[in-house]
């Protein structure tokens, strides 16, 4: 795992030692993603130049060494990731080359720069099973290939700085070129605002763009305004393969597939020169990968839960009790409401972005305490979204049916009334009620909940609904001065494949935008920032593919998710063990921000200070502030939404006073 950053610089303005020293300069700002190593590569003659940071985590020597050329010396490359079929990608090179390839060392970069040798870079990439990003320079034809794996895991941004072409694994790589000027895109706010991250392409910055997963980045030397991402694979294209080639066997006979697919996703995950764990939660997703784990392993797995005595959703336990079943080397640390608000301040650092996902903060807690330990750890996330585990696949369908005979102003009515009383006031009621309650009613955070299905009751379509349930702000554009909200895949019905049934357009939905902008930049930036690698064994495209080939039945059936991947746990751990309500390690954000955040969220939220900067029309903001602080209503994610990029841009004017927001828009009113 490695962070890199480079520069074209089609003027050809630039001397040998100036293009070193800036790519250099790009580079090191990545020093937490790699800070083992430090490596340039530049060619004046081309205006190119690569700057590399390493982690090391196969061949710790110095035959793997970045940015790295190839065997017969046509490509170089800087890489970021991991290509975990690399063994058997080096046994087929040998068979089909001619005369054997002389490899320095054994690490997946020289099998990557074989294999692009031998078959080409959109051929040799389809051939790989991995996580990664990589800038490739082809000396002989003159071109820039960026990349980007699959299913999103790894980041690479770029964008053109005047007649700079600059690219990197995180934003302050490219800010930090002495051209750069950071103007904040009002767009890509607004996207911001509707799903507390910025979705790909876009970046929160004008001109600069996120390589979208799955996708090559042809940049050429001769015609550089040509550049346009092209897919290798296509998420939308597996699933109608898929589907034209269903599993026909029985339900024994695919939890015995899926069972065999993961235990090698699993297996070559654990390929590593350095030390090696596991996050564990106890709920099925992350207990699946340590049992596989472990079922493979000839010691202890270490595996790593954070807990609280105060904070909310304590994991804890329930991830005590899979760890002793299975005989972990198990470590948990339990941490106090002080110990995660220290963490809040660093959150513009880490994130680079305007990020506002909760959890940000217990993953930067876990990763903390896994590199204490190991570099390398296995991690549970993918698994609602390829196998149908969010509440709103579960009770979606249930919920429409049982409210869409009904008049929309009766269902409005039953909304307002819902909103009469708080989510805390909610919450007393059904803690009072829950003893007499049967298991499948009782949900963490039900106040909550409750005020969501009080979003969607009124809405007009099963469309509409989803909609509503993975947005924050619902009409973003009028809070977010001058903007315009982009098009998005999630408004593009005509980017779906087709499904008889809504339930599976959802599960597309949240594998093609929720999990790659929110879930994996989360635990990219969150692990990175300490020099942690996470791998994602459920996200082996081979496990992704093999998921759409099922019937829904075996995703989503009955009230519950996940019906095969609970199959094949309770193959190693007793159901009653991960058998319990979803919930997650959460903080008690509602009282922090009425409590020991309310100070600092009042200096950023402070209406003069909105009013100046003029992003934000600043009166809905403090209605919203407001009425939280008097718990009227549960508005802490707006809240922290808007907070979140506040942070961020007092960061960066700090760090950088070139940063510039374009004056409020004249036109718009600020009230």
């Amino acid at each position: 795992m490695c962070g890199f950053a480079g520069i074209i610089d089609f003027g050809r303005r630039t001397g040998e030692q100036t293009l070193r020293a800036t790519v250099a300069r790009m580079a090191n700002t990545l020093c937490h993603r790699g800070p083992d190593d430090a490596g340039i590569w530049t060619d004046p003659a081309a205006g190119i130049a690569l700057g590399h940071r390493r982690l090391s985590i196969l061949d710790l020597s110095p035959a793997g060494h970045q940015p790295m050329v190839s065997p017969g010396g046509r490509y170089v490359i800087a890489f970021n990731g991991e290509i975990y079929n690399y063994e058997q990608l080096r046994r087929e090179l040998d068979q089909v080359t001619t005369c054997p390839i002389s490899f320095r060392g054994h690490s997946d970069t020289e099998v990557m720069l074989a294999a692009f040798e031998q078959w080409g870079v959109q051929r040799a990439i389809c051939r790989m099973n991995g996580m990664f990003a990589f800038a490739l320079w082809d000396r002989s034809g003159r071109t820039l290939y960026l990349g980007r794996d699959r299913l999103g895991e790894k980041p690479l941004y770029y964008g053109w700085v005047g007649k700079n072409f600059l690219f990197g694994s995180e934003l302050k790589a490219l800010r930090c070129h002495p051209d750069f000027t950071a103007v904040i895109n009002r767009d890509a706010l607004a996207l911001y605002m509707r799903h507390n991250c910025i979705p790909a392409p876009h970046t929160i910055y004008e001109g600069i763009f996120k390589l979208p997963p799955a996708s090559i980045l042809a940049v050429s030397a001769d015609h550089p305004d040509a550049s346009t991402p092209v897919p290798y694979w296509s998420l939308k294209l597996a699933i109608e393969h898929a589907s034209a080639q269903s599993f026909s066997g029985t339900e024994r006979e695919a939890v015995e597939e899926l069972d065999k697919l993961l235990r090698d996703a699993v297996r070559i995950r654990m390929l590593a020169d350095v030390p090696l764990g596991a996050f564990l939660s106890g709920g099925i997703d992350s207990s699946t990968v340590v049992a596989l784990m472990q079922a493979q392993s000839e010691r202890p797995v270490k595996t790593f839960t954070i807990g609280s005595y105060e904070l909310d959703h304590d994991e804890a336990r329930p991830a005590r009790a899979v760890a002793h079943h299975l005989g972990t080397d198990h470590t948990e640390l339990y941490v106090t409401p002080t110990e995660a608000l220290t963490v809040i301040p660093r959150l513009p650092e880490i994130y680079d972005e305007p990020f506002a996902d909760l959890s940000q903060v217990v993953s930067v807690l876990i990763a903390e305490l896994a590199r204490k330990h190991v570099t390398v750890a296995l991690s549970g996330d993918g698994g609602d979204e390829v196998f149908g585990g969010y509440n709103r696949h579960i009770w979606h369908k249930r919920i429409w049916d049982s409210v869409k005979w009904a008049p929309r102003t009766v269902r409005a009515a039953a909304a307002t009334t819902i909103r009469q009383f708080s989510p805390a006031k909610w919450q007393t009621i059904f803690e009072t009620l829950s003893p007499v309650l049967p298991s499948s009613l009782k949900h963490q955070q039900f106040g909550y909940k409750l005020h969501k299905l009080a979003e969607v009751l009124p809405v007009s379509d099963p469309w509409a609904m989803y909609f509503t349930l993975v947005s924050h702000w619902l009409e973003p554009q009028s809070i977010v001065l001058g903007s315009k909200e982009p098009e998005t895949l999630l408004t593009r019905a005509d980017k779906w494949p087709q499904f008889p049934d809504f339930v599976q357009q959802m599960i597309f939905l949240d594998s093609a935008t929720y999990l790659p902008d929110d879930i994996l930049t989360k635990v990219d930036r969150a692990t990175m920032a300490v020099s942690l690698e996470a791998r994602v064994p459920l996200l082996d495209h081979r496990v992704v593919e093999f998921a759409w080939r099922l019937p829904k039945p075996l995703k989503v059936h009955n009230g519950q998710g996940k019906v095969i991947l609970r199959r094949v746990l309770q193959q190693y751990v007793a159901p009653e063990l991960t058998d319990r309500p979803k919930s997650g390690f959460g903080i008690p954000l509602d009282a922090w921000l009425r409590g020991p955040l309310r100070d600092w969220a009042e200096s950023l939220l402070d209406e003069t200070r909105l009013r100046n900067e003029g992003f934000f029309k600043p009166q809905p903001i403090r209605e919203h502030w407001s009425n939280h602080l008097a718990a009227n209503c549960d508005l802490q994610y707006h809240v922290w939404d808007v907070l979140m990029f506040e942070a961020w841009y007092a960061s960066q004017r700090q760090s950088k006073p070139r940063t510039e927001s374009v004056q409020a828009v004249t036109s718009c009113s600020l009230n």
